[in-house]
């Protein structure tokens, strides 16, 4: 596992909680920012596991 995809996954995580509270309190703006934060977080989770498959693509 890549250090990207942990962190991806944390930003991921963030967001969602962000944009629940945002929705919970009717903040319009605290819910973009945790929906950006959530893509965010799965791109660079998918830069993690590019890594990943390319290190074990070169091992070979």
């Amino acid at each position: 596992m890549h250090k990207d995809e942990i962190k991806g996954a944390a930003k991921d995580a963030k967001g969602a909680i962000k944009e629940a509270a945002g929705k919970a309190t009717g903040n319009e703006r605290l819910q973009g920012e945790g929906a950006a934060d959530r893509v965010a977080g799965k791109v660079q989770k998918g830069v993690g596991n590019l890594k990943d498959a390319a290190r074990e693509a070169l091992k070979r």
